[in-house]
């Protein structure tokens, strides 16, 4: 009943009803397009093609984030990817360009520039990527382009691009007339379209029976509880307010306020683990090369369900983790915004000390952190091996990127949907009428 009262609170609320509305509107134009093939492609041979080479390999990874564009040569194969990688590199330059860090420190006006520059840069990668895509992916497949000539490829490519910027384009209306961060919505949305088909091949396995099925769905949902857990997990670090002053010059009057920042044990989320598969897909590429076809080491470090590649892939991001937690999260930053609101650590003296504090705080809790979401990105590959499920497409649901983006963008939503709820008087979706946001922080500015 309470789920019935949640939908009419939400459909009494009528600026959220119109986002919600905005929002899968939207989602369906993108899901529309992921079906409309590029001009002159069989899609038909491409799908034989794919299911004829076998699952686990860089193309069933891409398809997984384009919802299955990227197997069909959809007008949309290459997804929300470009846009993707062209923020993390900007994101990256604002580390070591100094201009980069000045137009962050700009506010708005700066903020504006940096997605300006994103999006050429979106543009820029598209126009290598689509090329690269076509050839490797459609092209190179007998009888999948009836006449690949010079105007076809000029067609194909400039769709492409054209389709990726307006995919961005549909992720900032999200962003700006939805519910949701657009981007990270779009993401999820392809993820999950793939799922039931995923979940039938696997229930419709010749080796499948229905009491393992249960046993495998039970487990998911195991796994999915422990990246809940991954991802709202903190560690609160008590604050204290200054105590108030009487008016007039008085004396102080009552107990500082109570407060904490919230640490993050996975401050990094999955960006650590696209960093480190970004990598992982070099000695892939280098296998296409004939040189190299026959190198053991290589060959090794290209199997997604290999011992090698998934040790390195762990402690690659390990690594990552501390590396992006480093840059993301400032404790110097924490411990200034401290002092400016007149707040403090018990027992912590304010400045350098509440910095080193923090810090060693900080560096405690990421270590778990790092080795639970490295177990969470291999774990498709374990279940895999060890046979807990038959088919590869469900395998990659047990962990990794998929299952971590799923998780973060749903608590992310529902938390806007709470906020919005509330600024109402309405009841929350949790029956404390708090649910804790993933980046909210109680002390302004030092969530990281």
């Amino acid at each position: 009943m309470r789920f019935f009262s949640k939908i009419k609170d939400i459909w009494s609320h009528e600026e959220l009803r119109n986002k919600i509305g905005v929002t899968l509107g939207l989602i369906l134009v993108y899901r529309i397009g992921s079906f409309i093939v590029l001009p002159g492609v069989n899609s038909d041979v491409l799908t034989e093609q794919m299911s004829a080479l076998g699952g686990g390999g860089l193309g069933d990874i891409l398809s997984l984030f384009t919802g299955g564009a990227f197997t069909r040569a959809s007008i949309f194969a290459l997804g929300i990817m470009p846009y993707i990688s062209a923020s993390i590199i900007i994101q990256l330059m604002s580390i070591a360009v100094p201009a980069v860090q000045k137009m962050q420190k700009d506010g708005e006006s700066g903020r504006k520039k940096i997605t300006q520059y994103t999006r050429l840069l979106t543009i820029a990668i598209c126009l290598v990527q689509a090329p690269g895509y076509l050839k490797s992916t459609v092209v190179s497949v007998p009888g999948a382009v009836a006449n690949p000539d010079v105007f076809w490829w000029f067609s194909a490519i400039t769709i492409i691009v054209c389709s990726t910027l307006v995919i961005m384009w549909l992720g900032e209306r999200i962003t700006d007339k939805g519910v949701g961060n657009g981007i990270s919505l779009l993401i999820m949305i392809g993820i999950i379209a793939t799922f039931p088909q995923a979940l039938i091949q696997e229930y419709m396995h010749p080796e499948s029976t229905p009491y393992f099925f249960l046993v495998e769905i039970a487990f998911f949902l195991i796994v999915i509880g422990v990246s809940v857990a991954l991802v709202q997990a903190i560690r609160k670090v008590p604050v204290q307010m200054a105590k108030l002053q009487q008016a007039h010059g008085g004396m102080p009057s009552g107990a500082g306020a109570r407060s904490f920042i919230p640490l993050k044990v996975n401050s990094s989320g999955v960006m650590p683990i696209i960093f480190a598969q970004a990598i992982m897909f070099v000695p892939l590429y280098l296998t296409q090369s004939e040189s190299l076809q026959q190198n053991e080491f290589l060959q090794s470090l290209s199997d997604f369900n290999g011992v090698a590649y998934n040790v390195l892939f762990f402690f690659m991001i390990v690594a990552f983790t501390y590396f992006y937690t480093a840059i993301t999260v400032n404790p110097n930053q924490m411990a200034d915004d401290l002092k400016r609101q007149n707040s403090f650590i018990p027992g912590i003296k304010p400045g350098r000390p509440t910095a080193e504090f923090l810090d060693n705080i900080l560096s405690k809790i990421t270590l778990p952190g790092a080795i639970f979401l490295g177990l969470v990105a291999v774990l498709p590959a374990i279940v895999f091996r060890l046979g807990l499920t038959h088919s590869q497409s469900f395998a990659i649901f047990f962990g990794g990127t998929s299952l971590l983006i799923m998780v973060g963008v749903i608590l992310d939503t529902l938390q806007q949907v709470e906020s919005y709820l509330l600024s109402r008087h309405y009841d929350g979706l949790m029956k404390s009428g708090k649910m804790r946001s993933r980046s909210q922080s109680p002390v302004g500015g030092l969530g990281g």
